[in-house]
């Protein structure tokens, strides 16, 4: 893990795979999260960093939480942030986070379509025989995962055991919210030419108990972007996220037993700068500016 930066009037409280947490000195309501450019597959954290990708993801979801403003109010207390880390930071404020990951689908595919290969579900919901790799469900689907240590992987999570982690009304706003996130995500990214096949999302509570959207929201890290003119159901899509490095770490080229247990190799750098470059593009057909 990189040394996480000294910044004058913050002190540093915690890093993840991708962000960094600060406490600014002298208040107790708020912390300053900074986007890294580190990028993470498989439970690892990779070498080398992704060039410009914290700035993306702080950008991009700063745009999402004004598309969204109307569904549930966000975290943002401020862009005024040290320089060091201008552009992939923001002040925000400090919440008790849902011990939940809240995940909804709109395809099939990745983890949900594994588990229906083998079981017919997804998040143990029974679903109709015969659908493919890419299928759209008529819905969005609510299947939200436990919250894992790092270096461990989440577990889905039935909707009752969402329901005895935080109570019946609780979950049904949880899953009512994640749903509308992606659907409105998806009304908005379709006019772009993306659509949104899953995304997860995190909530937290404000101090009056009000339920509050933090950390990210429907970015390439958190979320899995297809380009809408090549969708065809019946084998995996084309991305605008990450999966593009899980290709290169799975493939031949990279020599890397996923089963190992050992670190992957370094990316090579023409799949860094064409991950960046996938990053990038979302982010500018998006929100329709240069990055």
């Amino acid at each position: 893990m990189t040394t996480p930066l000294e910044i004058p009037g913050f002190t540093h409280l915690y890093s993840g795979k991708v962000r960094d947490l600060y406490a600014p000195e002298g208040r107790d309501d708020q912390l300053l999260l900074v986007a890294s450019d580190r990028i993470s597959a498989f439970d690892f954290i990779l070498d080398p960093p992704i060039p410009d990708k914290g700035t993306v993801l702080t950008q991009l979801s700063l745009w999402w939480f004004d598309q969204l403003a109307d569904l549930v109010p966000n975290h943002v207390v401020s862009t005024d942030v040290p320089d060091v880390v201008a552009g992939r930071a923001v002040l925000v404020q400090r919440l008790d986070m849902v011990p939940v990951e809240c995940v909804a689908r709109a395809y099939l595919t990745g983890g949900g379509l594994r588990e229906y290969v083998a079981d017919g579900t997804v998040s143990g919901l029974a679903l109709p025989d015969g659908l493919r790799d890419g299928d759209r469900f008529e819905e969005p689907l609510f299947t939200p995962s436990t919250k894992a240590p790092m270096g461990e992987h989440d577990e889905p999570m039935s909707y009752e055991a969402v329901e005895a982690e935080v109570g019946p009304e609780m979950a049904a706003r949880l899953r009512d919210l994640t749903t509308r996130i992606l659907a409105r995500g998806n009304e908005i990214a379709g006019e772009r030419g993306i659509l949104i096949a899953d995304t997860k999302v995190e909530f937290g509570l404000d101090a009056s108990g009000a339920i509050v959207l933090a950390d990210e929201v429907l970015t390439p890290d958190s979320s899995r972007f297809w380009p809408a003119d090549q969708w065809e159901p019946g084998h995996t899509q084309p991305s605008f996220d990450k999966e593009f490095v899980r290709e290169w770490l799975l493939s031949s080229e990279s020599g890397w037993d996923k089963g190992s247990g050992e670190a992957p190799p370094a990316l090579p750098a023409d799949v860094v700068e064409r991950t960046r470059a996938k990053y990038v593009e979302a982010y500018e057909r998006l929100t329709g500016r240069t990055f």
